[in-house]
């Protein structure tokens, strides 16, 4: 028999008119009619076995659909274990919507289960954190949290119900969705910026995330190829300049960033993946200018002072900027000397890679399994990074073909996010391959959500570079003190048999010649799979930031 019609219900019908499609959740109590009225409204229901996966999963849809997502947890503990979600979405800028199960209010104060007063928790790491104010205004609340959610800059918002309200009768409510209206930069900004760049000899541009989340990369790519500039990406920049682009230089960004005279970093902060924006300055060269270009003001820099900035609608922003460039006199064919200068540093970078990413070292060499990775992953492949070093090397080595089908867990750092989003990504993709990167620091996460790859069957090839150490940790403590402690893991460990068991496939690799079999062994099994590769401890990724 047919449940009746409730406040979840209401909930529900909102989320769908906002484009959800997938509810992602761990099982509670206090969130039932959310689940019923997802019965009710045909939507998928995809329980995880941990709050945090589903709200990684709910994260990683944003990310790949650009389309809100929905997360939805019971109360107490099920909100806070997701909390590191949140705080993940709130550094990448994503649209989620988490919603919370609370304990009734007609029990409020006296001890109920997991009672718990949840928005004050949640409101530093969100754009909105709310409790609902009873059954019938409950439609109305769940819209202004999508609509607050999508707004620029994009973010998460949580918003809880009391259980009683839940249950409770609630009008239909006529959905209103709203296209937040493109912010226009001011042109003044912008014609500022195309004096600057009239002015340069050695620009680059920087395109990160939010290229993609606004829906930009179009218009990023244009205005880089009319312009001749070079182009080193970050994110979910990457990609927007295909592998192999004359414009792409990101294996040259040491030269890039240590001899520019002006860096235009657009969607993107100037946190300590871009030196906390300082450049130049090497090699007798002066510091660089720089400029912020965002989609919002909230997001400009205010810890530096860059020579320019602007906010707006990227799109309209690079369209804007390319007039502005032609008044200004821009001359593209001004920079050639140095665009030649980075694309031949970078194509050698490239050649001098060769031998490592093919090496027959033993114990294995990471980059040798990029070597193999990279004869067999598609044009459309998404490639998932969670892990340290292992994923370093995957940030160097792995170059996507098309925009949006790279995900990392962004500037928060957050391990754990590999299986939520990889959940995610079989879901927006279908058709794609999907390829998560893991370090075995990472796998001890989440890795019991195989468990659900396999319940929903959604196949994932797991590739887990296993050193048997935290290598981001253990190497620097030698360095600093002669000495490691709490750096150690299990050499080897079957993480592959932990797949296995939960229902998957895997297997261990000790030898290079095997990592290119047993690649393809995993993308023809069609079932959640890990190829499990025991790698050299004593190689640390020779990174150049510690991120402090």
């Amino acid at each position: 028999m047919e449940s009746a019609k409730h406040a979840g219900d209401a909930a529900v019908a909102v989320s769908k008119a906002y484009g959800v499609e997938t509810m992602f959740t761990l099982s509670g109590g206090h969130v039932f009619p959310l689940y019923d009225g997802a019965v009710h409204e045909e939507m998928r229901i995809l329980d995880v076995r941990h709050e945090q996966s589903a709200v990684f999963a709910a994260e990683a849809t944003a990310r790949l659909t650009r389309k809100p997502g929905l997360a939805v947890l019971t109360a107490g503990p099920g909100i806070t274990n997701g909390v590191s979600g949140v705080a993940t979405a709130h550094f990448n800028g994503s649209p989620v919507v988490v919603m919370g199960g609370r304990a009734p209010q007609s029990r409020w104060g006296s001890g109920a289960l997991q009672e718990m007063d949840h928005p004050p928790l949640l409101d530093p790491i969100t754009k909105l954190s709310f409790t609902a104010s009873a059954a019938e205004s409950v439609g109305h609340e769940v819209e202004m949290a999508f609509r607050t959610a999508v707004a620029s800059h994009r973010g998460p918002v949580f918003l809880d119900f009391y259980m009683d309200h839940l249950f409770s009768p609630s009008p239909v409510h006529d959905v209103q969705t709203q296209t937040p209206s493109p912010l226009e930069p001011d042109p003044g900004d912008l014609a500022g910026i195309a004096r600057l760049l009239a002015e340069a000899e050695r620009p680059v541009l920087v395109y990160g995330s939010d290229v993609w989340m606004e829906r930009a990369e179009e218009a990023a790519r244009d205005f880089a190829e009319t312009w001749r500039l070079p182009v080193i990406p970050n994110g979910q920049g990457r990609g927007i300049l295909p592998s192999g682009h004359e414009l792409l230089v990101t294996r040259a960004r040491g030269l890039a960033f240590s001899q520019a005279d002006l860096v235009i970093v657009v969607g993107t902060p100037l946190d300590f993946r871009l030196g906390y924006g300082w450049f130049g300055g090497k090699d007798g060269a002066p510091l660089a200018r720089v400029v912020h270009i965002a989609d919002a003001p909230s997001q400009l820099a205010t810890h530096m002072q860059p020579a320019a900035s602007a906010a707006g609608d990227l799109s309209v922003v690079f369209w804007s900027l390319g007039a502005a460039c032609g008044d200004a006199g821009v001359k593209p064919d001004g920079y050639a000397p140095w665009v030649t200068k980075l694309s031949d540093t970078a194509a050698a970078a490239i050649a001098g890679d060769a031998e490592l990413l093919a090496s027959d070292s033993d114990p294995i060499h990471p980059m040798r399994i990029y070597g193999e990775l990279g004869k067999i992953l598609a044009d459309d492949a998404v490639v998932i990074g969670d892990g340290g070093d292992f994923v370093s090397y995957a940030g160097k080595y792995v170059e996507p073909r098309q925009p949006g089908n790279w995900l990392d867990p962004g500037p928060y750092g957050c391990l754990g996010t590999g299986l939520g989003y990889s959940i995610a990504a079989r879901l927006a993709r279908p058709s794609s391959q999907v390829v998560l990167l893991l370090g075995d620091g990472a796998a001890g996460f989440s890795l019991m959500d195989v468990d659900t790859l396999v319940r929903h069957r959604l196949p994932v090839v797991m590739v887990c570079g296993n050193n048997g150490i935290w290598g981001l940790e253990k190497h620097p403590m030698q360095m600093l003190y002669g000495y490691d402690v709490a750096a150690e893991l299990q050499p080897q460990c079957r993480y592959d048999q932990v797949v296995t068991a939960l229902g998957g496939g895997g297997e261990l690799v000790t030898k290079p010649s095997e990592i290119g079999p047993a690649l393809r062994r995993a993308f023809d099994s069609g079932i959640p799979y890990m190829v499990n590769i025991a790698t050299d401890p004593q190689i640390a990724y020779p990174r150049n930031t510690t991120g402090v």
